[in-house]
C-alpha cells in the first residue's frame, strides 16, 4: 500500500471500500513480466492512483511469481503501510533508473477494531520508506527478497520509459 502519511486517512477511507471487489491476479491496467535475479515474475500494475491505494489489499496469499509493480509519474521519497493487508509482503523501492533504494519485509497489522477510528488505525500502522526518491516499487510474496538476493543498489531490468509513460 502506497502512500505518505499525510495523505493516509483519505487514501484508507478509498481502500476500505474497495477491499471487497479485490481478486487475486486482477488488476485495472494489466500485467507485466518481469525478471529478477534471473526468475520470471508476472506482476499485477498499479499506475493510477485507484490501483496503487488498493495495492495487495484483501489478498490472503501470493504466487510464488506474483506480486505488484507500483509506477509512479515523478520520482520521490515514499512510504508504503499494510492497512487492510492479510499477508506479510516483501517490497522493494527502485528508482527511476530501475536501482533498488530500499527493500523492507511488511509485516501484517493487527486489524482495524470495530471502535477504533480510521485516523487512529491509519496513524498506528508502521511505515516503511523507499529512503531515497522512488519512481516504482515492487512487492512480493513475503521472503522473496532474501530468497532471491536482491539488496540496495541493484538494478532491476524495467521498460523504463514506457512504464513511466503508462502512470497517471
Amino acid at each position: 500500500m502506497a502512500t505518505g502519511r499525510g495523505v493516509k486517512l483519505g487514501l484508507m477511507v478509498l481502500a476500505a471500500a474497495s477491499v471487497a471487489g479485490c481478486q487475486r491476479g486482477q488488476s485495472i491496467s494489466g500485467t507485466e513480466q518481469v525478471i529478477i535475479a534471473g526468475e520470471l515474475f508476472h506482476l499485477d500494475v498499479a499506475s493510477d492512483d485507484s490501483t496503487r491505494t488498493k495495492g495487495l489489499m484483501g489478498r490472503t496469499e501470493i504466487a510464488s511469481d506474483g506480486g505488484m509493480l507500483f509506477i509512479f509519474a515523478t520520482a520521490q521519497v515514499r512510504q508504503f503501510w499494510m492497512g487492510y493487508c492479510l499477508v506479510d509482503i516483501d517490497v522493494m523501492f527502485l528508482d527511476g533508473q530501475g536501482r533498488v533504494t530500499a527493500t523492507h519485509t511488511m509485516k501484517v497489522e493487527d486489524p482495524r477494531k470495530d471502535n477504533e477510528s480510521e485516523l487512529y488505525y491509519s496513524a498506528r500502522l508502521a511505515d516503511y520508506p523507499s529512503v531515497y526518491a522512488a519512481q516504482f516499487a515492487i512487492e512480493l510474496r513475503a521472503g522473496s527478497i532474501e530468497r532471491l538476493g536482491v539488496n540496495v543498489d541493484d538494478k532491476i531490468e524495467l521498460d523504463l520509459a514506457r512504464l513511466k509513460a503508462m502512470a497517471h
